[in-house]
């Protein structure tokens, strides 16, 4: 019942977090929102996942976990039934800030929820759980091209039900009280926060959401300005990152029983580096498929990894330590959101350049892997 709560719960946060850039071109279309003002959206999310994230941690380590996944799917239902009714740019902006916070809550208290199941093989159990968040993006997208025909404000409805349903599971599911030893004690936040690995840890998961993000929220976009048709660009997305994505961590499962979570997010960051490059360089659908795939099987194990290191690293306050890591990783899409939507203005087509900004982040990722091994306690 614990893998069940925190594996729907998951599911739903994948849904969300496919979401902008599956509305992103139907919002932009009807409102004449340019990508400066796209990337301002995203920003407005990305402040709500940092917040959120921030501040459960404490609250999940002294309450437990159940309170926080509530909460949090108790905003995105009602956020997601409001924004069909949403008036113009002002009102999408706060929509999706309580979107974001409430996918930060669920996020953190998923990743914990998992992390507490089986110390013994973390990495391999966050890799399992997370494959669903993989399944989440691809139905959003699948969804809305092939069943809904792009109609978001079906696609905002149905997924508020889902959201709705999970938060039904999630407050029937007997969870397990928080344990003494890994409440949230004031005393003992200077050791953790003083700790130079979830720093490095959290900078890394800062550039990885960059990247990640980057690709949900703005791939789309950027593949119609191409001259790729919107049914054609959202199935790339959905069975093509999101699929990798699902087989990347269904994969690698498996292989961290056996190898380091260190070496499996090197060689994750460089492959990258590469995907993402070719990826964003192509305007032929069959390529871009492909490109978009690997990308998506190379970043397949790097999040729930990083979590997994995380969680053996501070055993005390895993919560707390987890949502501070969690919360360096919104902030990549903070930054990342506003940079890309200012460097494409008003050009949909100068998207191209700007997602630069995700293989030049795979780059720095692996300096960082390399200075987090000499810093781990």
């Amino acid at each position: 019942m614990l893998i069940l709560a925190a594996v729907v719960a998951i599911f739903i946060y994948g849904m969300i977090a496919a979401m902008l850039g599956t509305i992103l071109p139907d919002l932009s279309d009807r409102f004449y929102l340019t990508p400066h003002q796209n990337g301002i959206i995203a920003f407005a999310q990305a402040l709500g996942l940092i917040l959120a994230s921030l501040a459960v941690g404490p609250l999940l380590d002294n309450e437990g976990k159940k309170i926080g996944l509530v909460l949090g799917l108790a905003f995105i239902t009602a956020t997601l039934a409001l924004l069909p009714r949403s008036s113009g740019f002002r009102s999408i902006v706060f929509l999706l800030f309580l979107l974001g916070i409430g996918g930060g809550i669920v996020v953190t208290g998923a990743n914990s929820l998992a992390s507490d199941v089986d110390a013994a093989h973390r990495a391999t159990a966050l890799n399992l759980v997370n494959l669903f968040f993989g399944l989440g993006g691809l139905a959003t997208p699948f969804i809305s091209a092939n069943l809904f025909k792009q109609n978001w404000v079906r696609l905002c409805y149905t997924v508020a039900v889902l959201a709705a349903i999970t938060l039904g599971i999630q407050a029937v599911t007997h969870l397990p009280p928080p344990s003494g030893s890994g409440r949230f004690m004031l005393a003992d936040a200077g050791p953790v926060l003083g700790q130079p690995a979830l720093f490095l840890l959290g900078f890394y998961l800062f550039l990885y959401i960059t990247c990640e993000l980057g690709v949900w929220n703005w791939l789309v976009r950027h593949l119609i300005a191409q001259g790729i048709p919107e049914p054609r660009a959202l199935n790339i997305l959905s069975l093509g990152f999101a699929l990798g994505l699902i087989l990347g961590r269904l994969g690698i499962s498996a292989v961290l029983l056996r190898a380091s979570a260190l070496n499996v997010t090197l060689v994750a960051s460089i492959a990258m580096a590469v995907f993402t490059f070719f990826m964003i360089r192509t305007s032929r659908p069959a390529v871009a498929f492909t490109l978009v795939f690997f990308a998506g099987l190379s970043m397949a194990p790097v999040f729930p990894t990083v979590l997994a290191i995380v969680g053996g690293a501070f055993p005390r306050m895993t919560s707390t330590a987890m949502g501070i890591v969690i919360t360096f990783g919104w902030i990549g899409l903070a930054v990342s959101s506003r940079i890309i939507g200012s460097i494409a203005g008003g050009d949909a087509k100068r998207l191209r350049t700007a997602l630069l900004v995700i293989p030049a982040a795979s780059i720095l990722m692996v300096g960082i892997n390399i200075a987090i091994r000499f810093v781990l306690p």
